[in-house]
């Protein structure tokens, strides 16, 4: 490769915000991103590699389970040195309406997807981008482990892919990384995430379904320092291990919100409407992220509170626009 070329990277899942966040990060380093999803991009609103302006990005619509071939053929032309995979079928209720899809996308295309993989010469680092969902609750903090203890057909579905990415790795010499993220969430996430849900609810005046009244507790992680994260693997990390990406402090959905409705000067007791738990909730996820802070200097940069103001100014200066569109997950088998 001439040294004046940009080295390539593929993203799998561009359109989900922790991909659309991945890839803008990828462009402001210099990368040739080429991105697919197997939905048409959406609006602009939810793409940060598009707010800058950056170049170097190409679009493709491929969907994992139907069009490999097309993928395979995408490989061949550009050669990318790195893959990171974000797709995934990936709400959780959701999950026990149709467990098929969810594992038919996590489990049977992602096979497919690895026994191409390991085809490819000129691989260097395959990024599958995982759950802490697969341990199931976490009453404590949790180094990097394969003890699964999945509560959802979601989680299941992420487990027996993971278990698959190992497999892979050990027996064909795949050069492959598992990451596992704590809660993501900035700018551009979808309007059904507790986060932009609740920002939008207090500016737009309407009700927040508050499942089982919040007492789940979870650690926030902002998009763009997930991105550094996921950057540092694919170009430090080392092939067959699992790394977290995970802040130090957690909260309860209850507090929060309340944080949500203080930013945004609206009354926790006119947003929130307290709901029935659903099914197969784990109470925690608590990602101990010593190694990769250890072994590749990352650490989190954006922390709650700025992260938090920063979702507020995007709902705000897209409020119009966002009040018009769905904050309900849609399914696409």
């Amino acid at each position: 490769m001439p040294a004046d070329t940009p080295a390539t990277v593929l993203v799998l899942g561009a359109n989900s915000p922790s991909g659309a966040s991945f890839c803008a990060h990828a462009l402001e380093r210099g990368l040739e991103v080429i991105a697919t999803s197997r939905s048409p991009q959406p609006r602009p609103v939810f793409l940060p590699y598009l707010w800058k302006g950056h170049k170097g990005l190409s679009f493709h619509r491929i969907d994992l389970n139907k069009d490999m071939d097309a993928l395979k053929s995408l490989f061949a032309r550009h050669r990318p040195r790195h893959v990171v995979n974000f797709a995934s079928q990936s709400m959780v209720g959701q999950s026990w309406e149709n467990p098929t899809h969810w594992m038919q996308t996590n489990v049977v295309a992602l096979v497919a997807l690895l026994e191409l993989l390991r085809n490819l010469d000129f691989l260097d680092r395959y990024v599958h981008f995982s759950t802490p969902e697969v341990y199931g609750s976490t009453p404590d903090w949790i180094a990097e482990n394969r003890r699964y203890a999945p509560s959802t057909p979601y989680a299941s579905s992420r487990a027996a892919g993971d278990m698959n990415v190992a497999l892979w790795t050990e027996t064909y010499g795949l050069p492959a990384i598992i990451t596992r993220a704590a809660n993501v969430y900035g700018e551009g996430q979808q309007l059904y995430r507790i986060i932009p849900r609740a920002f939008l609810c207090c500016h737009a005046g309407t009700k927040l379904p508050l499942h089982g009244g919040g007492r789940s507790e979870r650690p926030f992680v902002h998009f763009d320092d997930v991105s550094r994260a996921v950057m540092r693997i694919c170009e430090e990390g080392r092939a067959g291990e699992d790394y977290h990406i995970s802040p130090r402090r957690s909260m309860s959905i209850r507090d929060l919100v309340g944080r949500i409705c203080d930013i945004a000067g609206a009354r926790f007791d006119e947003v929130v409407q307290v709901t029935e738990d659903r099914l197969g909730k784990d109470q925690a996820y608590l990602l101990d992220s010593a190694k990769i802070r250890r072994e590749l200097g990352w650490e989190p940069r954006i922390g709650l509170d700025e992260g938090l103001h920063r979702c507020d100014r995007w709902c705000r200066d897209n409020l119009e626009e966002l009040r018009r569109l769905p904050q309900d997950y849609r399914h696409m088998p």
